[in-house]
């Protein structure tokens, strides 16, 4: 069966005022089956609401999404999960600090759907509102959420600020009320800025170097150009402020309110996620601000581990690869970096995204049965295929020698620019995106 006929079936006994998302035509058999189940309230025909919405991507961040594109998004990942096998041993209920893009949202994936885990995320993302879209991270959470309780899956989400006591508060409060207690705590936050709860102070993060600038090539997105680029060294100002944003003092804040509501099991998971890299990323990475940032995160991972002592539980760091998402699209040499990297992993049959690479950490890790395979600083590293030294090594090889005149030859750059927009639900096959489309959709609960 076509999905188009499927879906009008499904309709045909939908139960009216049901919320969920409005949409647009599709082509048959563009998606799975499943994907039917992600728009319980797809509507056919146009609201007045509608409107046709098209990519507009200004810098590193595209100001659009399409609720539609953005499920079906949800969905392929959902797919692939479902493809590789559940996970024994899994956990039971999980909640996600930063749960509605990139490896978050796809940790929340792989909790659901690869271990049938209740979920709880959090995520600060904008609703439609005066004829604009909503973020994709708002469309993403709410696909996730239908699919769940269709797959009868507990997923609820709460949309505020992650830094702020009010909503560790609601959300204790819910947990408490509707879970109990979790067995999983994934912190995945990627902001720009971060007031602090007890002095009312807002951080604000820079993306500088230490001690002495730095010029290296760099790919202007917007403009497909290779250009040098100089990124100057943090003030000490700047460096206290990405420590704030970047650093793991929220991660314990959030562990020790959980702890204080008596919120987390016996033998609790408590996760949070960093990147390493490649040497040629150092200077704007690991030994810039992000770094002490990271660094800090670190130091907070192991305070977090004590207080975990009583429970039995542990606290990780897990070090991931190199992938497009919003956050990564704003660093310095890394959308270069990361668009040579894609030509080589994938001519190597090796390439992972978020999905597959969160479905390796929980399956051959964190769930495995046996043992962690930890570095000597006592991390998690999943980012072993970017950095095997055959990979580096063509990275390298192709970063010496790529311009203006063969970055189309010597890297993924159409790739890439796929990935982006691809987060903000563009680019995906099926989806008709000359017709209108309502974007205000609503969660399910």
């Amino acid at each position: 069966m076509g999905l188009l006929p499927l879906l009008q079936g499904i309709l045909a006994h939908q139960i009216a005022g049901a919320k969920g998302f409005p949409g647009t035509r599709l082509g048959q058999d563009s998606f799975s089956v499943e994907f039917a189940q992600v728009l319980p309230n797809f509507h056919l025909n146009q609201t007045e609401n509608s409107m046709i919405i098209k990519p507009k991507v200004r810098g590193f961040v595209c100001v659009t999404a399409h609720p539609i594109g953005c499920a079906a998004n949800v969905q392929e990942q959902i797919d692939c999960v479902k493809a590789q096998g559940l996970i024994s041993g899994g956990p039971k209920n999980v909640l996600i600090i930063g749960a509605s893009t990139g490896y978050g949202l796809s940790t929340r994936i792989v909790s659901a759907f690869g271990c049938r885990a209740s979920t709880f995320g959090v995520f600060y993302e904008r609703p439609a509102e005066n004829d604009k879209p909503a973020s994709a991270g708002w469309y993403n959470s709410v696909a996730l959420e239908i699919a769940a309780h269709a797959d009868g899956l507990y997923a609820k989400s709460i949309n505020g600020d992650g830094f702020s006591d009010e909503i560790k508060k609601q959300t204790t409060d819910l947990i408490e009320k509707d879970l109990g207690q979790v067995d999983l705590v994934v912190y995945s936050v990627a902001a720009p800025r971060r007031t602090h709860p007890k002095t009312g102070q807002t951080f604000r993060s820079a993306l500088k170097t230490i001690g002495n600038s730095y010029r290296a090539k760099n790919l202007d997105t917007d403009k497909k150009l290779i250009t040098d680029l100089t990124v100057e060294p943090a003030t000490e100002d700047e460096i206290t402020g990405t420590i704030q944003v970047m650093g793991g003092e929220d991660w314990q804040m959030w562990i020790d309110a959980l702890i204080k509501a008596g919120l987390l099991a016996q033998g609790v998971i408590t996760v949070a996620y960093t990147y390493i890299g490649p040497e040629m990323t150092w200077p704007v990475y690991k030994n810039g601000t992000i770094g002490l940032g990271k660094e800090h995160l670190e130091k907070s991972a192991r305070k977090i581990n004590d207080s975990l002592k009583n429970l039995g539980g542990s606290a990780y760091i897990s070090a991931n690869k190199a992938v497009v998402t919003q956050a990564s699209s704003a660093l310095p040499i890394v959308p270069l970096y990361i668009s040579i990297l894609l030509k080589v992993m994938k001519e190597k049959g090796i390439e992972e995204g978020c999905i597959e690479q969160i479905y390796r950490l929980f399956k051959m890790n964190l769930f495995s049965g046996g043992s962690l395979d930890l570095d000597e600083n006592g991390l998690l590293r999943i980012d072993d295929l970017e950095l095997r030294p055959d990979v580096q090594q063509g990275v390298t090889d192709l970063w010496e020698r790529i311009n203006n005149d063969n970055l189309d030859e010597l890297s993924d750059f159409a790739n890439y620019q796929q990935h982006f927009l691809k987060l903000f639900g563009f680019g995906l096959n099926g989806i008709n995106y000359d017709e209108d489309v309502d974007p205000e959709v609503d969660f399910p609960s």
